[in-house]
């Protein structure tokens, strides 16, 4: 069996920048999700077992966004049974560091009140 592994990427450039963040910081599941995959979790069954409430169609619909913006891969694998796992791309290691700084801006702000 051949395990060569097929990347599946955003084929088109990402949106407005601030329409970008705006969408993945409505997403209640986005931030989880970048957690669960610097924590090493890449499949989906494991995503949606570590967290509660998190259903499989919330997730791919979550996992389709991030792939569409270029923040994440789907990588699949040609294996029987099919294995699918999700990383996240160097575009979006580059993201994640623009929403930590959004963070650290909000802890700030909330210091100052």
């Amino acid at each position: 069996m051949n395990n060569i592994e097929n990347k599946f990427s955003r084929k088109t450039k990402p949106i407005d920048s601030s329409r970008m963040v705006e969408v993945i910081y409505g997403c209640k599941w986005s931030l989880t999700v970048y957690q669960l995959l610097n924590d090493g979790i890449k499949r989906p069954g494991e995503m949606v077992r570590v967290v509660e409430g998190l259903s499989t169609k919330v997730l791919n619909d979550c996992l389709k966004k991030n792939i569409e913006f270029g923040i994440i891969n789907r990588v699949a694998f040609n294996e029987i049974p099919p294995r699918v796992e999700y990383e996240i791309t160097e575009f979006g290691r580059k993201f994640l560091t623009v929403l930590q700084h959004i963070e650290t801006l909000q802890h700030e702000i909330d210091r100052m009140a």
